[in-house]
């Protein structure tokens, strides 16, 4: 099915969630409190994030898959999708749209927010 024939807010999630899942349709940049994990709680982190299912109307009120949150180790984590104008001057006129739109999906621990 195109994106084309889907509604606003399924296009957006379809979007995000193949920019979270294959890490393709956008920039992915970690904090620097993730970047100082070790590679395997990194790599655990980064596959926790790709393989997020969790979405409830309290984390997604918009059904838009661009706000995860999760713990591992005992540290809260989130994952966050923000949508940027091609040139990244500026927000994305239509989030939908993927012409239109930089998707950035950050990755942080919750006390770096």
């Amino acid at each position: 099915m195109s994106t084309a024939t889907l509604k606003e807010s399924d296009r957006i999630r379809l979007l995000n969630d193949t920019c979270r899942t294959t890490c393709v349709g956008g920039q992915v940049l970690m904090t620097a409190g993730v970047n100082a994990l070790t590679d395997e709680a990194k790599a655990t982190v980064l596959s926790t994030v790709r393989t997020f299912a969790d979405f409830s109307g309290d984390n997604d009120p918009h059904g838009e898959h661009d706000f995860m949150n999760f713990e591992h180790d005992g540290v809260t984590y989130f994952g966050k999708i923000d949508y940027y104008a091609p040139d990244m001057q500026g927000g994305s006129e239509d989030p939908s749209d993927p012409q239109k739109t930089t998707r950035v999906l950050t990755i942080m621990r919750a006390d770096e927010y």
